[in-house]
């Protein structure tokens, strides 16, 4: 037992065995349901599944990082002494921004893709003015919502971060600025945030 727990342990501690342990419960998950089901029909339908979860998938990720930057990093750096302060800024910082802004990336790109195979791209990008229909209102909403939050991420965000951090060298006061102005846009986005998922939900289940 005793041997056990330490596999079990040392497997665990592998980001990347832990990883693709998931992957594989997902792809065992995805043949049992193929066989219960009969089979699938690899059509619009099932593609648009793919796309589906894909975007799920990402954007749990990147709507997770930016919480955890507004509740959890910003609030509390005041409370971290100074000699401990590097290890957020020049190792845990990075990291969690490459994520954050590959996430929103591909949130926008496999949401657009998702609203291409679903036949609703145009006319949600148009907030259904001309056809009139609430759902694609609302999911246009949210997209727009979500794409105008993205272009926060890697327009103004990252590249302050960058100088914030230290990846680009700057002046101490346009480092202060550039740390000052990725929190007021990373709070923007969590402004955003709240809106921009109550529609998505909205387009889902209200109509």
């Amino acid at each position: 037992m005793h041997n056990f727990r330490i596999s079990v342990t040392n497997f665990l501690s592998s980001l990347s065995k832990t990883v693709h342990a998931s992957l594989c419960l997902t792809i065992i998950l995805f043949l049992f349901l193929f066989y219960i089901n009969g089979g699938f029909i690899f059509d619009r339908l099932f593609w648009s599944g793919i796309a589906r979860y894909t975007h799920a998938l990402v954007a749990i990720m990147w709507i997770g990082l930016l919480w955890y930057f507004n509740f959890i990093q910003i609030p509390n750096m005041k409370k971290i002494p100074d000699e401990q302060k590097p290890a957020i800024g020049k190792v845990i910082a990075p990291a969690a921004l490459f994520y954050f802004r590959w996430a929103a990336a591909l949130t926008i790109l496999s949401g657009l893709i998702l609203a291409l195979l679903n036949g609703y791209l145009k006319d949600a990008l148009t907030l259904s003015i001309n056809s009139g229909i609430p759902k694609h209102t609302a999911i246009g909403i949210g997209m727009w919502l979500g794409i105008i939050m993205a272009m926060n991420v890697w327009f103004v965000i990252w590249p302050n971060q960058k100088r914030a951090l230290g990846i680009i060298e700057c002046e101490p006061e346009m480092k202060i600025k550039s740390a000052s102005t990725a929190m007021i846009f990373s709070r923007v986005n969590t402004i955003l945030s709240l809106p921009m998922l109550f529609s998505m939900v909205a387009a889902q289940n209200l109509y």
